[in-house]
């Protein structure tokens, strides 16, 4: 079983930065792929960016240039730095980490994040 807990949500201005972190228990954090999730109410979680037990990164389009997927494997965290934040970034941020040999899937609590003058 792995728990992940986030941290770094919060309120921000427009144009403003935040940066998130999920925080793993696993031991073999390394060997998993992890994901940045954002929900509104009434919709589906949808995939923010992601970054590779290898190291590979891919980003929604909407945050392209804007937001940056990062990982220390020997802290076991996940870090997601948020630029020029919107309004429309305004969402519940969810970490996921997939171990893809058992396909094991794990969610954080998730934190909230407000973009709003």
């Amino acid at each position: 079983q792995v728990q992940l807990v986030e941290s770094g949500g919060g309120l921000v201005q427009p144009g403003g930065s935040l940066r998130l972190s999920c925080a793993a228990s696993a031991g073999m954090f390394s060997m998993y792929n992890v994901g940045w999730y954002l929900q509104t109410p009434g919709k589906q979680r949808a995939l923010v960016a992601q970054i590779t037990r290898g190291g590979t990164t891919n980003y929604a389009t909407s945050v392209k240039g804007r937001f940056t997927i990062s990982r220390d494997n020997a802290k076991k965290t996940v870090y997601l730095q948020m630029n020029s934040l919107k309004p429309e970034d305004t969402a519940v941020y969810y970490c996921n980490a997939f171990y893809e040999l058992t396909n094991a899937n794990y969610w954080g609590q998730g934190t909230q994040v407000t973009v709003s003058s």
